[in-house]
C-alpha cells in the first residue's frame, strides 16, 4: 500500500487523476465455442463439463496492472510530513464507511468513474480502511489490487494451461516473471481445465502481493521522495489481499469477468456482498478502534512516512490468514469504549482464508513459480540475509524466510527506535508533540 500516491490529492490532483483515468485501456474476452461444446448443446441431455470446451479469444490482451492502488498506512488521522518538515494542520483520514465504497474499476489510479450496475449510476472507486467483526481491519485497494492481478493472469494462464509460459510483471525491488511449467492436462475436463487456471491464477496473484511487502520492506517505492517502509508487513494487508483473490476465483468460476464493465460491475456487487458477509462496522466505530490500539499497534505521535509509525506487523507469510480482531479487554479501557462496546455484546470469531495448493490432481507451487531479481540498487538492503537466499534471485518458496530476517532486523531498529524518543523526551521534556 503506497500512501505517497495519495499525496497527489494535496498536489496537483486534477493532472494526476485525468491521466490515471485513461491509463488502462478497454479489453474483452471472447469465448468460442469448440466442436464439442457444440455438440453437447445439441444433444438431448447436454454434457454439462463439456460446455466449458471453450477458447478464448482476446480483443485486446487485458493488461497486468502496472501498479498498486493509492492508499493507505494503517491507523487514522496520521500527521504527515515531507523530508523534516511537518505539513500544519493537516490529517491523513483514510477510513471509509462500507456504503462509500464506490465501483469498482479495473486498474484504477487515483481517479476512477464507473458504473455500479448496468442501468446503475455512475461513481469514483474510494479506498481507504474499514473495521469487520470477521475480518478485523481491511484495506479495500488491497483486496481490489490482488483481484484485478488475479483476472490478468488467468487470461493469459487458461488459453495455454500445461505449456511452458512466461510471464512478466513489473518491475519493484527489480525484474520478476511468473514461470509455468508444461504439465499434463489430458485427464482434466473442459470444466476443470477453467478452474485450475482460475485457481493458479489467484494463487499466483496472491504471491504477486507477498512479494510486494517484501519489496516495501527493501526499499521499493512508487514515489522516489517517499519512503514506504512504514507500509511494509502492515497487519491488514495480506488478509485483505487473499480476500482479493477469493473473490476473484468466485468471478472467474461463475464467468463474470468476460470484459472489463462486466467485470467492474460484478466486482462491485461481490465486494459489497463480501464485506457484508464480514459484519463492517460504522466509520464512527473504525476511527474509535484505530484510536484503541493507538500506541500498540501504530503510533499516532509519529508523522508519516516514519517507518516505525507502525508497531504491529505481519511477517507469517503464506497461503492461510488469519486476521486480527481488536481484544474486547483492549477496547474496554479506552475512552471511547461506550462507543464501540455494542460491537462486542457477542464473541466475534476470527474468519481465516486460505488458497490450496492443490487443483484437480495438480500442485500448483510445482508448475507455477514467481522470481525475483534484486537489482544493484536494492542489494545493500539485503544485508542481514544469508546472500545464497537472494543473490540468484528468489521465488514464492523464499518469502516467508526473507521476512524472518527482516522481522529480525525490525526488531532491533524499533528499540533503537523507541531508545531515541526516550531519550529525546528527557533532552525536551516539554516538547509538544
Amino acid at each position: 500500500m503506497s500512501f505517497c500516491q495519495r499525496l497527489t490529492h494535496v498536489t496537483g490532483f486534477i493532472a494526476i487523476a485525468l491521466l490515471s483515468a485513461c491509463s488502462s485501456n478497454d479489453w474483452q474476452v471472447r469465448a468460442l465455442p469448440s466442436e464439442a461444446a457444440v455438440s453437447a448443446v445439441l444433444d438431448d441431455e447436454p454434457d454439462l463439463n463439456q460446455l466449458h470446451a471453450l477458447s478464448l479469444q482476446e480483443l485486446p490482451l487485458v493488461p497486468i496492472p502496472e501498479a498498486v492502488r493509492p492508499c493507505c498506512a494503517f491507523g487514522n488521522a496520521q500527521k504527515v510530513k515531507v523530508g523534516p518538515v511537518p505539513i500544519p494542520f493537516f490529517r491523513y483520514a483514510n477510513t471509509l464507511a462500507v456504503d462509500s465504497v464506490g465501483p469498482h474499476a479495473f486498474e484504477a489510479g487515483t481517479f476512477s468513474f464507473q458504473k455500479d450496475a448496468p442501468n446503475g449510476k455512475r461513481g469514483t472507486e474510494h479506498n481507504g480502511q474499514m473495521y469487520t467483526l470477521k475480518g478485523g481491519f481491511i484495506d479495500l485497494a488491497h483486496v481490489r489490487d490482488t483481484a484485478d492481478n488475479a483476472i490478468a493472469l488467468f487470461y493469459r494462464i487458461y488459453p495455454q494451461l500445461g505449456l511452458p509460459q512466461t510471464i512478466k510483471l513489473p518491475d519493484e525491488i527489480g525484474p520478476r516473471v511468473i514461470e509455468l511449467k508444461e504439465f499434463d492436462t489430458s485427464s482434466l475436463t473442459p470444466r476443470e481445465r477453467w478452474e485450475s487456471a482460475a485457481a493458479i491464477a489467484a494463487r499466483l496473484a496472491y504471491f504477486m502481493a507477498e512479494a510486494h511487502e517484501v519489496a516495501q520492506w527493501h526499499g521499493y517505492r512508487s514515489w522516489a521522495p517517499w519512503s514506504e517502509t512504514v507500509s511494509a508487513y502492515s497487519p491488514e494487508d495480506l488478509y485483505s489481499n487473499m480476500l482479493g483473490a477469493k473473490i476473484a476465483l468466485g468471478l472467474l468460476n461463475n464467468n463474470l469477468a468476460m470484459s472489463k464493465e462486466l467485470y467492474n460491475q460484478h466486482m462491485t456487487q461481490w465486494l459489497a456482498a463480501t464485506l457484508a458477509w464480514l459484519e463492517p462496522v460504522s466509520i464512527a466505530q473504525t476511527n474509535a478502534l484505530f484510536d484503541v490500539i493507538d500506541g500498540y499497534w501504530w503510533d499516532s505521535n509519529q508523522a508519516l512516512p516514519s517507518k516505525f509509525m507502525l508497531l504491529k506487523r505481519h511477517y507469517e507469510l503464506g497461503d492461510k490468514q488469519s486476521p486480527y480482531l481488536v481484544s474486547k479487554q483492549l477496547a474496554e479501557q479506552h475512552a471511547s469504549w461506550q462507543e464501540i462496546k455494542p460491537l462486542y455484546a457477542k464473541h466475534n470469531q476470527a474468519h481465516s482464508l486460505s488458497l490450496s495448493n492443490t487443483v484437480h490432481g495438480i500442485e500448483i507451487d510445482k508448475v507455477a513459480t514467481q522470481k525475483l531479481i534484486v537489482a544493484d540498487k536494492f542489494k545493500h538492503s539485503f544485508k542481514h540475509i544469508p546472500t545464497a537466499l537472494w543473490q540468484n534471485g528468489f521465488t514464492q518458496a523464499d518469502f516467508k524466510l526473507i521476512s524472518q530476517y527482516n522481522q529480525a532486523q525490525d526488531t532491533i531498529e524499533l528499540q533503537q527506535h523507541l531508545q531515541s524518543e526516550s531519550a529525546n523526551e528527557v533532552a525536551n521534556p516539554l516538547e509538544v508533540k
